[in-house]
């Protein structure tokens, strides 16, 4: 086992899985190949299952983060855990509704906007403080974000400016608890990528493969390396980085004028 990232025999809390697909998925399977415990949470019975079916003796606490009594049952659960038994959390969760297929911005319905607000942003806050009573004093925090380019995506509605409160959180909470601890908050800020949650958003596929021309390796960004960069940032090897967003997109993000897309575009011959 590597000694660089030093995660054998610690614990850390994993949110978000769905699938094999998910970026939570892989960040566990990376966390155990290091010899780390998880603990995760799911937001439904299905998906405790589900997940059980992959993990018969895994350690799983339903908690959906609309629900006050889920998120005061899950801060139970850590308290009832001897102190400073947490040594990093992955936040990954997100959720919005498109069933009315997609609006202009100006056309967001306030419920969705205040749901999508609740489970996808300021559930970091809240689990945050779930977990406060048991992590390490010197634990971290990771959040998957989106990459800038992804912000002004189009097809991504309303969800653009709640994940950029989500990174706007991230700062915040390492300000905060700078004022009692050493716990670091940084996000992993993707670009797209073939998930389940992905499949979702109106016209997303288009966007997949316009992304892929655009990455310095015209090869798509895949889940592992996302969940590879937040592994990273959950172990002490990454502790001088605190209140970021790392960006991993293959370089998408700096490749605007690729010229195989610019000609494509404009038709040049």
């Amino acid at each position: 086992m590597s000694n660089f990232l030093g995660i054998a025999n610690k614990t850390f809390l994993v949110t978000g899985f769905a699938n094999r697909k998910s970026v939570a998925w892989h960040v566990a399977e990376s966390l155990e190949k290091e010899g780390s415990k998880i603990i995760y949470t799911v937001r439904s019975q299905k998906r405790h299952t589900e997940l059980l079916a992959l993990k018969p003796n895994a350690e799983v606490i339903i908690c959906d983060f609309e629900k006050e009594q889920d998120i005061n049952s899950l801060r139970s659960y850590l308290e009832s855990m001897e102190s400073n038994s947490i040594h990093g959390v992955l936040h990954s969760v997100a959720y919005a509704n498109y069933s009315e297929g997609l609006k202009p911005f100006h056309e967001t319905n306030v419920k969705d906007y205040l749901q999508a607000t609740q489970i996808s942003s300021f559930s970091l806050v809240e689990l945050a403080n779930a977990c406060k009573p048991a992590l390490q004093k010197d634990a971290s925090v990771v959040t998957i974000g989106i990459s800038s380019i992804d912000v002004t995506a189009e097809n991504y509605g309303y969800m653009a400016p709640i994940k950029a409160s989500l990174e706007a959180n991230v700062r915040y909470l390492a300000k905060s608890f700078s004022s009692f601890s050493s716990v670091r908050f940084n996000s992993v800020n993707a670009g797209p990528l073939k998930t389940s949650a992905s499949a979702g958003i109106p016209g997303y596929l288009k966007n997949y493969l316009f992304a892929e021309k655009l990455t310095f390796r015209k090869k798509a960004l895949m889940t592992i390396e996302v969940a590879n960069t937040a592994v990273f940032l959950l172990s002490n090897a990454s502790s001088g980085i605190n209140g970021q967003g790392i960006v991993v997109d293959a370089g998408m993000g700096f490749n605007y004028f690729e010229k195989e897309v610019v000609d494509s575009t404009m038709d040049i011959k």
